[in-house]
């Protein structure tokens, strides 16, 4: 493999990880009532394929957390 592509592979999978760290952050905090759907079922969704935390951001949330500005 080339060095630019692993240079890209490795940003990417960074990319995931933060994504997905940052999403199973956000749902330990957020209410049940601001999640679409069940957190146990994100949590496991995310869990099987982290790049699956990019469909929590743009469909599992539902306004902002509460008390929070």
């Amino acid at each position: 493999m080339q060095r630019p592509k692993k240079v890209l592979l490795a940003a990417i999978a960074g990319l995931e990880i933060a994504s997905t760290i940052g999403a199973w952050r956000d749902l330990g905090h957020r209410a049940a009532a601001d999640v679409r759907g069940k957190k146990a079922a994100w949590r496991l969704f995310m869990s099987i394929n982290p790049g699956n935390s990019l469909l929590y951001w743009a469909f599992g949330r539902r306004g902002r957390r509460r008390g929070v500005r």
